[in-house]
């Protein structure tokens, strides 16, 4: 099999939470004179918004490799996922939404982080969010059968045109 590419679904909410920073601390900033430090507080959040663009999934025959920007951040071993589910948790995962896939693992296996020795780094749950989410489960099921797919998809008053939260 080929390399594909799945990029990461981008959440209304995390659009929101930039877009409110952007307001909230670049319009008073120059407002009150400070025009430099509103300036560089404006670019950094227009950079925010467009790095949540290069958040995507590389799945090959044995693992998906998770890059942001131009660096790995990490790998799944397709061999060991035992199962995929819903998960809507914020704190889970290198994802730009909150509706994520959440694997869970057989024993002895478990998801590889490249920058795992930072102190930065929070316990972070094996959880991705794909934008041809359907496409993605499909080829994972091809290419381990032995995975259980529980995925829901409940349609509620936070979907407006299949955005999610």
């Amino acid at each position: 099999m080929e390399k594909k590419v799945f990029r990461s679904r981008i959440s209304v909410l995390m659009i929101v939470i930039i877009l409110l920073c952007f307001l909230l601390g670049v319009i008073p900033m120059i407002r009150l004179g400070a025009i430099i430090p509103g300036v560089v507080f404006g670019i950094i959040m227009v950079l925010c918004f467009f790095s949540l663009r290069s958040l995507h999934y590389v799945l090959t025959d044995k693992k998906i490799q998770i890059y942001y920007l131009w660096c790995k951040m990490g790998r799944i071993l397709i061999s060991g996922i035992s199962s995929v589910e819903r998960s809507y948790n914020l704190c889970s995962g290198p994802a730009a939404s909150a509706k994520k896939l959440r694997f869970k693992f057989k024993k002895g296996y478990k998801w590889h982080l490249y920058f795992s020795n930072s102190p930065f780094l929070v316990v972070i749950l094996p959880s991705i969010s794909p934008v041809r989410e359907q496409e993605f489960l499909e080829t994972l099921k091809t290419l381990n059968p032995d995975i259980q797919i529980n995925v829901t998809d409940k349609k509620g008053w936070w979907r407006f045109w299949d955005w999610d939260i």
